[in-house]
């Protein structure tokens, strides 16, 4: 016997049954009394027994239907209650919280956006894990992730954060030494520093992003993060090609300058990764809403 299936009627039985009426049970339940008979009927029926017998005074239960109606008339409180504590969870997400973030917006962005999370949502105990690398959210088991470039092919849902422009610069010390390059081609006479995720042939544009060249300068180093990067940059080690809003602090403190000030690199695109088809946790949303706050301050950028 398929007992899951007899749920339903069972719940109708007990309603019945503690009411000793069907009209009362119909009322309740908001269905009418004929579908209240055919659904005791059915279960009457897979049982093999009567549960019910109506009389001029009411419903009264046979010996099974009191049997029946001790082991079943909690199932409706039972069930409410299951339904509250979802709606309990629901309203106040609690346990862990792990997300993926790029490594080089920790003091800015990260830390901020959990912390403001931490304080809207005490009961959530968040796991912040920096990588520059793809995390598959499966995978690795995280709620979200945060990724800069372009997507992989997946089933995730990709929510915009923002853009990210970037520019060539220098540190000052470095340009007091061997001078400010002219245009493009004499990049090649400038130590550069060179990234793992910018191509062989990088894209280089002017400032509004149209008239894209093509360059391939020599490296006097190659680094594969983003940090290092900007420490090889303050360290007079050459020039770079950096995101706008990490180089920007450095340059306006006089530590960083400009260099080709027309042009830039091309725009590196931000994405919030989840995997909820439909409406997302509310603290899953919240952390998008103040991860994108916090990015674009660090941008310069207004949220829309």
């Amino acid at each position: 016997m398929n007992n899951i299936r007899l749920a339903p009627l069972l719940l109708i039985f007990a309603e019945v049954a503690t009411k000793r009426s069907y009209t009362a049970a119909a009322k309740k339940l908001g269905i009418s009394k004929s579908a209240i008979s055919q659904q005791i009927k059915r279960l009457e029926e897979d049982l093999g027994q009567q549960l019910l017998i109506r009389s001029t005074r009411g419903v009264v239960l046979t010996s099974a239907g009191e049997t029946l109606l001790a082991r079943s008339e909690l199932l409706d409180e039972q069930l409410n209650m299951a339904f509250k504590e979802l709606n309990r969870v629901k309203t106040q997400p609690s346990g862990p919280f792990k997300v993926s973030i790029p490594p080089f917006s920790e003091k800015e962005v990260v830390m901020p956006a959990v912390r403001q999370l931490c304080i809207e949502f005490p009961k959530l105990i968040p796991e912040v894990v920096i990588t520059e690398k793809w995390q598959d959210l499966i995978e690795h088991n995280l709620d979200a992730a945060i990724f800069g470039g372009d997507i992989k092919d997946c089933d995730y849902r990709a929510l915009p954060v923002s853009s990210v422009s970037e520019v060539f610069c220098a540190s000052s010390r470095y340009l007091a030494q061997f001078g400010m390059p002219k245009n493009l081609d004499e990049l090649d006479h400038y130590k550069f520093i060179s990234t793992a995720w910018h191509r062989p042939k990088i894209e280089v544009f002017d400032n509004h992003l149209e008239n894209k060249q093509l360059i391939s300068p020599p490296h006097s180093v190659k680094v594969n993060s983003l940090i290092t990067a900007l420490e090889a940059t303050l360290l007079d080690m050459g020039i770079a090609l950096l995101p706008e809003f990490i180089a920007q602090a450095h340059i306006e403190s006089g530590a960083l300058q400009r260099v080709l000030p027309n042009l830039r690199g091309r725009d590196w695109h931000f994405y919030f990764l989840h995997q909820y088809a439909g409406e997302k946790p509310q603290h899953i949303t919240r952390f998008y809403q103040l991860y994108r706050h916090y990015f674009l301050k660090a941008c310069g950028k207004m949220a829309e």
